[in-house]
């Protein structure tokens, strides 16, 4: 069973997809995805899990709201929160990709007892100091004010070239289009939101959170994504109940460049909640 729908949250609409069945887990993407990024795992494993995915704020059809302190974690973990009491399903299993791993993180230090277990892929808990907050959202803000001047298919071509982005050009060609097709649909207004209401820069510092994170966290790095295999390190050192992979040939979007070997990682690691009662 395949529902998609459009729901009234805090001033916003937000545009999910909910298939499967068996124990709920929400899916979080990254900064320029959608709900999309994740059809993949869902096709595969939606005769033993609930998905429910979600279009984050300024991303695919959930609304752009003008305001960039709308979309701050804050807001935008509330807004998780009405979702899940809306449709009536929590706990879940959260799974959250870079920015999506980022609200993962700070949903979960907000509401923890919504979350029966956190999966991050390729995720940070923020900048630990307000030097760097304050030099990444100078950055932020200046990224956002490109987007809105050149377009999203100009920005489309830069943000793709990046070296965070650079092990997907080995990709099929298939699968690049795909994922350019996926950042096309996207708004001007919503991206530069985004950027500057919830990018690196604006959010809070959660790395003093994760010690107070008691569910079961897996946490997930590509080995040639140095800058996140070190931070996902320096998370486990802190954080109570976790596991770490780190998975081999595969850079930032794990999920894209290895989604069978994602997609079997993930697979296990919430079976095994679901039989140890996690």
């Amino acid at each position: 069973m395949s529902i998609e729908r459009f729901i009234p949250i805090n001033g916003v609409t937000y545009h999910i997809r909910i298939e499967g069945t068996g124990e709920p887990v929400l899916l979080l993407h990254g900064f320029t995805g959608s709900l999309h990024t994740w059809s993949y795992l869902i096709e595969t494993y939606k005769e033993k899990f609930s998905f429910l995915a979600v279009d984050l704020l300024g991303h695919g059809q959930t609304d752009s709201p003008e305001q960039p302190e709308r979309y701050r974690m804050e807001a935008a973990a509330d807004d998780i929160k009405e979702l899940l009491d809306c449709l009536g399903v929590r706990p879940v299993h959260l799974l959250g990709y870079s920015m999506g791993g980022r609200l993962a993180i700070g949903f979960a230090a907000r509401y923890p007892h919504y979350v029966r277990s956190l999966i991050l892929e390729s995720s940070s808990p923020g900048l630990k100091t307000l030097q760097e907050q304050n030099a990444r959202k100078k950055h932020d803000a200046e990224l956002a004010e490109r987007i809105m001047n050149i377009g999203v298919e100009r920005f489309t071509e830069e943000w793709s070239g990046i070296p965070l982005f650079s092990t997907q050009e080995r990709l099929p060609q298939e699968m690049k289009d795909r994922v350019r097709k996926e950042r096309l649909l996207q708004k001007e207004a919503g991206l530069a939101g985004s950027l500057k209401g919830m990018g690196t820069g604006s959010q809070p510092s959660l790395w003093g959170d994760l010690s107070s994170l008691q569910m079961p966290v897996l946490v997930l790095a590509g080995e040639y994504d140095l800058k996140f295999v070190h931070i996902a390190k320096q998370m486990t050192t802190t954080l109570p109940n976790h596991e770490i992979h780190i998975f081999g040939d595969a850079g930032h979007a794990i999920h894209v460049e290895k989604p069978a070997e994602f997609g079997k990682i993930v697979n296990e690691y919430l079976l095994r909640r679901k039989n140890d009662g996690n």
